[in-house]
């Protein structure tokens, strides 16, 4: 149907040989929304995808039921519904679930450019856990996803502004969830942290460095730096650290790619210093971490796409 995340037939679309899917939004006409929203069933079977895969679009799930987990950057989450989780471009995820129901947002980073702030607030949530909701907070958000989605199929004049203005109300709202961190600070300092979180998430910028990151956002890396840390309470280095670590990671567990390929994917040129690097920071080689396996459940060979399947 429209709004899938891929078109129906399609494989999995791979930046790279040996990496994992990317899926990407569907765009059904030129001047389409880069949004959609519906069940589970409705976005499509991707939308409960057993296999690791990442996205390049941002994914809100409203789960209302269900038996399972959710699976992100490697690390096991239980469903307990109602929830909401945020899935940020870039993240690996999967589902072990039975019985899924609830709703699917999907928008592209594009579509938040009257609320720009909401960026930094959908990173925040894509880092923890999904959110519970108590019984005010489900009624709620279940009317406004409702009338989100009403607005949307409908497709009256004025509706892409309607969509946008419902969609940052309901970020606002879960940003205030209970056990949210609070909201960093304003006006500029925000912005420029902001856009390094946003950059750091894309792996396939290269930018695995403070003044790599400084550079492309245009300011020097010692403002950068500040700006991070007023604003996130971590330093910018350690950020980019995580973040290169994280992509190891995920390289290491989800494809066949060998150790020295990994290196140069994540920005090494010597294999050496990335595995010292990579034992600094996980407490294991790269080799050994690959051989202690991720901590996804098990799954048939036929379920999982061949380019992610390790030898």
């Amino acid at each position: 149907m429209r709004g899938t995340t891929v078109p129906p037939g399609t494989a999995c679309e791979v930046s790279k040989p040996g990496e994992l899917p990317l899926h990407r939004l569907e765009l059904t006409a030129h001047d389409a929304l880069p949004f959609a929203v519906g069940t589970f069933d409705q976005i499509g079977p991707l939308s409960q995808a057993t296999f690791p895969h990442r996205h390049t679009f941002h994914e809100i799930v409203f789960v209302t039921g269900g038996i399972g987990a959710h699976v992100v950057d490697f690390t096991r989450r239980e469903l307990r519904p109602p929830q909401v989780a945020v899935i940020a471009p870039g993240q690996v995820h999967q589902w072990d679930v039975r019985r899924l129901t609830g709703s699917v947002l999907l928008f592209t980073d594009d579509f938040l450019i009257d609320h720009p702030g909401d960026r930094e607030t959908l990173r925040r949530l894509s880092e923890q856990p999904a959110l519970p909701l108590d019984e005010h907070a489900y009624e709620r958000t279940a009317r406004l996803i409702a009338e989100l989605e009403e607005e949307f199929r409908f497709g009256a004049p004025g509706s892409a502004s309607v969509v946008r203005a419902l969609l940052h109300v309901l970020i606002v709202r879960a940003g205030r969830q209970p056990g949210t961190p609070e909201s960093p600070p304003p006006a500029r300092v925000n912005a420029v942290a902001a856009e390094f979180a946003r950059l750091a998430a894309r792996s396939d910028l290269g930018l695995w460095s403070v003044r790599a990151h400084a550079e492309r956002i245009g300011v020097t890396p010692g403002y950068l730096a500040e700006a991070v840390k007023t604003a996130t309470g971590r330093t910018a280095a350690h950020l980019v650290r995580e973040a290169r670590t994280r992509e190891a990671k995920r390289f290491l567990l989800g494809t066949d790619l060998t150790v020295r390929q990994v290196a140069s994917r994540v920005g090494f040129a010597d294999p050496a210093y990335f595995c010292r690097f990579f034992r600094r920071e996980t407490g294991l080689s790269p080799g050994d971490f690959r051989r202690a396996g991720d901590v996804t459940p098990d799954f048939h060979h036929d379920d999982r796409p061949e380019s992610i399947v390790r030898r």
